[in-house]
């Protein structure tokens, strides 16, 4: 397994924009949305092609196409927020969705849902699952858990910001999946908020408390 750390002037820019507390709900999701684009600039770079024939207004030529499906596993909510800015760079991509919730006791994932499309047991699929904060790990290792029980194989985990003990953990239980992550933070504090952070992400993207 690989853990990329995206070092992008446009994505840092942004970055530093959702980590502001005065940052208001509307311009937070758009830059969510945007980073989220940026960063599947970078996880579909090695995507597999295939060769097809085409015509230009010019003449015949031989070209490229995506050689694989692209499945979006948000965990829900904070992970909607990343979705469409996915969407906008692979249109074609289906969503699964996978609902999880922290108990703010234990810090552990509890599941109350979970929906696939048919072809993420496909060989040929690349599942995506996105979640905007990897924290402890715990609610990253459950959904792909959930994932690899419906047959997914080829699976890539993106986040925005990560800590280190996330990485950790999702390393241990998944040494096969990929990590892609606009930053690593210092630490968790003692409720188990990445430091320095930006605050609960689904909250501020949908303005709930």
């Amino acid at each position: 397994m690989s853990v990329t750390v995206l070092h992008h002037a446009l994505i840092n820019h942004k970055l530093t924009n959702i980590r502001r507390k005065e940052t208001n709900t509307r311009d937070f999701y758009q830059n969510v949305n945007e980073i989220a684009g940026l960063l599947a600039y970078e996880v579909s770079k090695d995507f597999p092609l295939v060769d097809v024939e085409i015509e230009t207004p010019i003449c015949k030529t031989k070209q490229h196409v995506l050689g694989c499906e692209v499945v979006i596993v948000p965990i829900l909510r904070a992970g909607l927020g990343m979705v469409d800015g996915i969407r906008n760079l692979i249109p074609t991509a289906k969503v699964g969705f996978i609902g999880l919730y922290r108990n703010e006791e234990t810090l552990e994932p509890v599941e109350y849902y979970a929906k696939f499309p048919d072809n993420i047991k496909d060989e040929n699929t690349i599942v995506l699952v996105v979640d905007p904060m990897l924290a402890t790990g715990g609610s990253a290792v459950a959904a792909i858990d959930m994932i690899k029980k419906r047959g997914a194989k080829k699976i890539r985990f993106c986040c925005l910001v990560a800590a280190p003990i996330g990485i950790e953990t999702l390393q241990k239980a998944h040494p096969d999946v990929d990590i892609y992550a606009c930053a690593v933070d210092e630490k968790l504090n003692e409720v188990g908020y990445i430091v320095p952070g930006l605050g609960d992400c689904g909250d501020r993207l949908f303005g709930t408390k």
